[in-house]
């Protein structure tokens, strides 16, 4: 029996460099949307515990935990979006899975802004509150696997780990701009006033600002990137015996990755994502509700110490992705988790320590959030080199949602719940350091030169 001989082999498809800046920048937008509305979420967690949470004569501390509870609901969700829009921008493409998102997000979010209270309709304002948080999980799911797929396949040769820093960047962006905006109203409105309707601002800024992430993701070039261009028609490869590899060809004779493959690498990479999420939503996102419901300090001083963790975590991302494309992404990952799972404890001893210098309180809350940049740097484009382009928007999307779900969405929950029953105020230590040690084992399961290797 004749082989049948190779079909043309297709030249290398290169990315141009305005695509490339375009791509970057619709990636970004709406990684910035996202983290603003789940930072103002959590910075305004006591506002709106008391708003839909807590009926007349209820606990506030009982109103905090549903509140984490709905917030909690939302990142169960995301690994649904991821899924369901992972496999729409797999399939279809990144550009329309991209636009839907961040739609989806911009409404969902808005019309929060314009909910009824408890006070107003009852028991259906938590219902509907619900509803519209499992929107924004849903749409979120979606968001990170095409934006992260789209800028790490339009990255110049040798700058992917910078390229995909940019999402993670624009996380940081999206808290402090969350963070900036709860600390001008928490400073020009009286407490009435932030309760009665102030809170409502953050939220219906999303929409102007949703709008231009529309249109900017519009601009984006309908053709796919060249990770996902048809590939030379080359006979698939065999295993021996004549069996096909993997999970056979696709109809554009591209060979699809078997969902065995797949799952274990979306498990994997959750175990590599989880010090990053769960240390990120303890310093970046729950610190301000922790330092007011169990340390007693005012909105403004919680608020301030989480502008200067997300400080911290801003100034590394960029730092960090451009290095680990120098040394390899293992190298700054593991010495993230390694940073926050020893420091972890002693820097939330630094904050609660009555008599302890503010300047050292801030320092130690800027380190915290740095040690989470080395993670959150160059982690896209370590997801995004685990899967085919086949697959991608799919599979890192995934680990990034389950991740998400499991140990950032149930940060706000657990800690209050379990500081409440225990009266132990270094849970969030625990939780944090704990996390970073088990993704310390699974980072150093990465090859070292997985950066110099092209995407599959």
């Amino acid at each position: 029996m004749t082989t049948p001989a190779p079909g043309p082999v297709r030249p290398p498809a290169t990315v141009r460099a305005d695509d490339a800046r375009r791509a970057l920048v619709a990636g970004s937008v709406g990684n910035f949307i996202e983290w603003y509305e789940f930072g103002i979420y959590g910075y305004f967690a006591t506002v709106i515990a008391a708003q839909f949470f807590t009926p007349e004569g209820g606990s506030e501390v009982e109103g905090l935990v549903k509140a984490y509870a709905s917030f909690a609901l939302a990142f169960f969700f995301r690994p649904v979006g991821a899924a369901v829009f992972g496999r729409f921008g797999d399939r279809v493409g990144r550009r329309p899975a991209l636009v839907l998102v961040v739609a989806l997000m911009t409404g969902a979010t808005a019309m929060i802004g314009v909910l009824p209270t408890y006070a107003s309709i009852g028991a259906a304002a938590p219902w509907l509150l619900t509803l519209l948080r499992i929107l924004q999980g849903l749409s979120a799911g979606g968001e990170f696997g095409g934006a992260v797929s789209v800028m790490t396949e339009c990255a110049p040769p040798g700058r992917r780990g910078l390229y995909g820093a940019w999402q993670s960047f624009t996380v940081a962006l999206g808290l402090l701009a969350g963070a900036a905006v709860a600390v001008v109203l928490a400073s020009v409105l009286t407490a009435s006033q932030l309760h009665g309707w102030g809170w409502r601002v953050p939220f219906l800024l999303t929409l102007p600002l949703g709008l231009v992430a529309l249109r900017l993701r519009l601009r984006l070039p309908p053709e796919e990137p060249p990770a996902l261009a048809p590939p030379a028609l080359a006979p698939p490869a065999l295993a021996p015996g004549g069996r096909p590899t993997g999970g056979g060809a696709g109809p554009d004779g591209r060979p699809r990755p078997s969902s065995r493959e797949t799952a274990r690498a979306v498990v994997l990479g959750v175990g590599r994502m989880m010090g990053w999420s769960a240390a990120g939503y303890t310093f970046l996102v729950v610190l301000p509700s922790y330092l007011q419901s169990t340390l007693g300090t005012t909105f403004q001083q919680a608020l301030l110490g989480t502008v200067l963790a997300n400080l911290g975590f801003a100034a590394s991302i960029l730092p960090a992705g451009r290095l680990s494309d120098r040394i390899g992404r293992r190298t700054v990952m593991v010495a993230g988790a390694l940073l926050v799972a020893v420091l972890a404890l002693p820097l939330l001893h630094l904050v609660q320590d009555p008599g302890g210098p503010a300047y050292a309180k801030g320092a130690a809350l800027f380190a915290a959030g740095a040690g989470v940049g080395l993670m959150a740097g160059p982690g896209p484009a370590m997801l995004a080199e685990m899967f085919p382009a086949r697959v991608r928007c799919t599979g890192l999307g995934l680990a990034y949602a389950l991740s998400n779900a499991v140990f950032s969405g149930c940060a706000g929950l657990i800690i209050t719940e379990v500081v409440e029953r225990t009266g132990n105020v270094d849970v969030p230590g625990y939780y944090a350091a704990a996390t970073c040690a088990v993704s310390v084992a699974a980072l150093l399961t990465l090859r070292g030169d997985d950066h110099r290797r092209a995407l599959r």
